[in-house]
């Protein structure tokens, strides 16, 4: 790994400062770049990288600065320790990080090890999801590329805007972290089954599940937000996907339609936790009372979904969050309001080929193990 650079030009740290400044709960500092870079049209996209780097950075190791100082010292401190930690990571013990990389609270949610703490100090990795069966042709395409454990799965390590691409543009590939690949294949759909993806925000999984099915049967969208689902059929268009309707759903009692479906996807609202490595500014605005929150959302989720899945049919609840909140207590409150839904063990795709793999109606996806985000996946099948 090459060295990291320990400085930035004056003139880019204070934007990057601006950024941080503006930042907060209701302000995430990946908007406040999107809406600075727009404003900014003359900077080239080295120096938006640069700043970039260096507002995520600054939120990668804020537990480790000193707050009192000025915003611009700190910047430097962070882009120095970073430096240190991916030259040595061994600079850093246990203890150190699991005391300043994450809030204090997290500890009486997330049964962690060392290997999450320290993956979590490190830059996320960059996936993109091939049309099915076209992964090596599109590794070949792009580079530098690796190919990834899953099917279709490609590691990107390049600094191209990918959005520009024709091979974009083509509906070759979606940008797609590889855990949540690994959610549509433990979905598992088939050609002309019937699938609803409740909680289907711009459709990223929604694609892939038509992508598996081969464009046939049907797949039903929805989503609280009109504009989420508006950007559903853009990104539907470019891939082709046609083999789906998409409907407003606040999640409540009221459904969207009346169909009885073989599989209901619920990748429910959470507090994101497993996603701190890529989106290290949620670390410092995510409380123990969102989680709580979210986990009463998500009971209610399911909930309301269950009585729509036909008997033999399955429901596939995913979030990228590792809080016991919404994860194994989720599944224990539905478990005990729904006796007809009984566990259905299956394997989890990021695993290595193995007929021997254990299985599980559970899968906990961590970080450091997937090279990608966080999550918590678990099955059910309806037994009448």
């Amino acid at each position: 790994m090459p060295d990291r650079e320990t400085k930035i030009e004056p003139s880019l740290r204070r934007i990057a400062a601006e950024v941080i400044q503006k930042s907060d709960r209701d302000h995430p500092a990946d908007a406040i770049l999107r809406e600075t870079f727009k404003r900014l049209r003359v900077l080239s996209p080295a120096e938006t990288r640069r700043i970039t780097e260096a507002v995520f950075t600054y939120f990668r190791w804020r537990g480790f600065l000193n707050l009192n100082d000025q915003i611009s010292a700190q910047i430097e401190q962070a882009l120095e320790s970073d430096a240190q930690f991916q030259k040595d990571s061994a600079s850093l013990s246990d203890e150190l990080l699991r005391a300043k990389t994450v809030p204090k609270w997290t500890m009486e949610e997330v049964n962690a090890g060392p290997e999450w703490f320290r993956i979590l100090q490190t830059a996320p990795n960059l996936w993109l999801r091939a049309k099915r069966g076209q992964g090596s042709v599109l590794a070949e395409k792009l580079v530098p590329t690796t190919p990834g454990p899953l099917p279709d799965a490609v590691l990107y390590q390049g600094e191209e805007d990918l959005f520009r691409t024709p091979e974009f543009h083509a509906g070759e590939f979606e940008l797609q972290d590889i855990s949540s690949q690994a959610v549509s294949l433990i979905c598992d759909p088939q050609p002309g089954e019937t699938w609803w993806d409740a909680c289907a925000g711009q459709g990223g999984k929604l694609l892939h599940l038509s992508d598996l099915m081969e464009n046939k049967g049907l797949i039903w969208a929805s989503d609280r937000a009109e504009w989420r689902l508006k950007q559903l059929k853009r990104r539907a268009g470019r891939a082709k996907a046609f083999n789906y309707r998409a409907a407003l759903w606040n999640g409540g009692p009221k459904l969207p339609t009346k169909t009885k479906f073989d599989g209901v996807l619920v990748d429910a609202p959470c507090s994101g936790i497993g996603t701190w490595q890529r989106n290290p500014h949620a670390r410092w605005t995510t409380t123990r009372e969102d989680v709580k929150e979210l986990g009463a959302v998500q009971k209610r989720l399911l909930a309301n979904v269950a009585a729509s899945i036909k008997p033999g049919g399955k429901l596939i609840y995913a979030v990228c969050t590792l809080a016991k909140s919404e994860t194994v207590e989720v599944v224990e409150s539905f478990e005990k309001q729904f006796p007809d839904f009984q566990p259905l063990a299956v394997k989890n795709p990021l695993n290595p080929k193995n007929p021997n793999a254990a299985t599980s109606p559970q899968i906990w996806i961590w970080p450091h193990e997937s090279g990608g985000n966080g999550m918590f996946v678990a099955v059910w099948k309806r037994t009448s």
